[in-house]
């Protein structure tokens, strides 16, 4: 994929794609905790927030900003997982976290995922390219060390990591 094209622009069954995409994690983060998480979406997505993490019982939330490959992808098949961060709708907070998901189709399943709080990730990333995107491109190989393994996670590490995420939230007061 060249840094020229955009996702969501290839085919109308690419958008569809990206949200269902979407609802997998918001369903598996779900059920994976036994109901502790809710997931809110939104209607319009201007802001660049895709999913509000909220764990029941708190008043913490997490939004994030779902990019999503398919195992359909010559680049997933690759092991590699690249996609492109609007900077138009890209602001860094506290409660904001990307993340990057790679989805096996054929299961209906997470792969491998990335979530880097905002902040992290708007200081590894390089400036935005003469469309205005920042870069993301990480190995899914389980061997790899490029900067991005520290954020990687299985697909049964993902909503352990958001309940962790919105315990630090708390802490910190944010609401």
């Amino acid at each position: 994929m060249s840094d020229g094209e955009d996702y969501l622009e290839k085919s109308p069954a690419a958008a569809r794609m990206g949200k269902a995409a979407e609802y997998l994690v918001a369903a598996s983060a779900i059920l994976a905790t036994g109901g502790e998480l809710n997931v809110s979406t939104s209607l319009v997505d201007d802001e660049g927030v895709d999913l509000v993490f909220h764990r029941r019982g708190s008043s913490a939330t997490l939004a994030v900003q779902v990019k999503a490959r398919m195992s359909t992808g010559s680049q997933v098949q690759q092991g590699r997982l690249t996609a492109f961060v609007r900077s138009q709708t890209f602001q860094a907070r506290i409660d904001l976290d990307m993340l990057f998901v790679a989805v096996d189709v054929e299961r209906g399943a997470i792969m491998t995922a990335w979530l880097i709080p905002s902040g992290v990730f708007g200081d590894m990333v390089a400036k935005p390219n003469s469309k205005g995107r920042f870069r993301f491109s990480a190995s899914m190989k389980p061997d790899s060390k490029d900067r991005w393994t520290p954020f990687r996670l299985t697909a049964g590490q993902l909503p352990k990591r958001v309940l962790a995420r919105l315990a630090e939230l708390e802490t910190a007061g944010t609401r």
